[in-house]
């Protein structure tokens, strides 16, 4: 969902159009009121903020939504009929991560649009995790102790991913259960147990990486002095 602030009718309607065209979801306010209400029930991924806005600018909204902690991160394009350079220095100091100055062309709109998006989106995942001799290549699910090929059911396979994503990290039980095994309440904590049992004997000399982390849950990681496998 993109949200658009901005007063201007006629300008107001070109990007929404434009947006809409291109397979956005857009909803636009003409002043902040609405958009303030709006944000109080869905955080948009993108806000487009004209900076002349009746009753509260746009610098004045971009400082809040930056001053928000879980706003810090949303993209935000400034778009102004000022054209000076101060201007345009005071909307990047301010944390917009775009500043269009109007007129515009809409292909111009559109392609800021598409690499503020970009670039707000979460990384990839990897398609191979490793660690040390272990290897898990997620695009041939397949896995490798020193290039042996390991054979895994798919709640293993699942269990060594979720391991290798947190590698050092401790991944409780109830964290293993909802990712693993979902919405199967019927699954009790020491389902988990008996998969690492199982994982650890499957993966060889690989298996002593699993560690116990006592009454919490397992980690992957190189043996600790006293740590439980």
């Amino acid at each position: 969902m993109i949200y658009i602030v901005e007063d201007d009718a006629s300008i107001r309607e070109l990007e929404q159009y434009a947006l809409q065209s291109s397979g956005y979801d857009v909803k636009s306010f003409e002043e902040p009121e609405a958009f303030w209400q709006a944000m109080r029930i869905t955080e948009p991924e993108l806000v487009i903020l004209d900076v002349m806005l009746p009753g509260e600018d746009g610098f004045s909204i971009l400082k809040k939504l930056r001053g928000t902690p879980a706003l810090r991160q949303l993209p935000i394009i400034m778009v102004t009929a000022k054209s000076s350079e101060l201007d345009t220095v005071r909307g990047l100091d301010c944390g917009a991560d775009d500043y269009i100055t109007k007129p515009f062309g809409i292909m111009e709109f559109l392609s800021r649009v598409r690499a503020a998006l970009r670039r707000s989106a979460p990384p990839a995942k990897p398609n191979v995790y490793s660690f040390h001799e272990l290897l898990l290549d997620n695009a041939r699910h397949s896995v490798t102790v020193s290039g042996v090929p390991v054979d895994l059911t798919y709640k293993e396979y699942s269990l060594l991913r979720l391991l290798l994503e947190n590698t050092n990290l401790v991944v409780t039980r109830e964290t293993i259960l909802q990712v693993v095994w979902g919405t199967d309440i019927s699954v009790e904590s020491r389902t988990v147990d008996m998969h690492i049992r199982t994982l650890r004997k499957k993966l060889g000399s690989a298996g002593s990486y699993i560690l116990t982390v006592r009454k919490v849950g397992y980690k992957l990681a190189d043996s600790e002095e006293g740590a439980e496998e």
